[in-house]
């Protein structure tokens, strides 16, 4: 079993930048799969950014490509989400997750843990 906090959301203007971390417990991080996906407010929830076991490889949305940056530290149980460039669209409730086998990384599915999110607010 894993526990994910997601910590680090709030209210920032357009252009502005955040930065999201997800703390995980147990001693296993380090062979989970991370992924950072969203939920708007009448929306499904999308896939954001993926990160493999050792950092890697990252993987992301083309809507946050260029703007969003995935890294993971294994030594603090910790993953990271450098959010730059902030845009109204980013809007939205950002949950961590982690999965325990390769899988289609920007799927909801093949994640085994969730965390219980983090708001994130960008004003125009």
């Amino acid at each position: 079993q894993v526990e994910l906090v997601e910590s680090g959301g709030g209210l920032v203007q357009a252009g502005g930048s955040l930065r999201l971390s997800c703390a995980a417990s147990g001693r296993t991080f380090s062979t989970y799969i991370m992924g950072w996906f969203r939920q708007a407010p009448g929306k499904e929830r999308e896939f954001v950014a993926a990160i493999s076991w050792t950092g890697d490889n990252t993987y992301y949305a083309d809507s946050v490509k260029g703007r969003f940056t995935i890294s993971r530290d294994n030594a603090k149980n910790t993953v990271y989400l450098q959010m730059n460039s902030l845009k109204p669209e980013d809007t939205a409730v950002y949950y961590c997750a982690a999965a325990k086998r390769r899988g289609e990384y920007s799927s909801l599915h093949a994640y085994d843990y969730w965390g219980q999110g983090t708001q994130v607010t960008v004003s125009s």
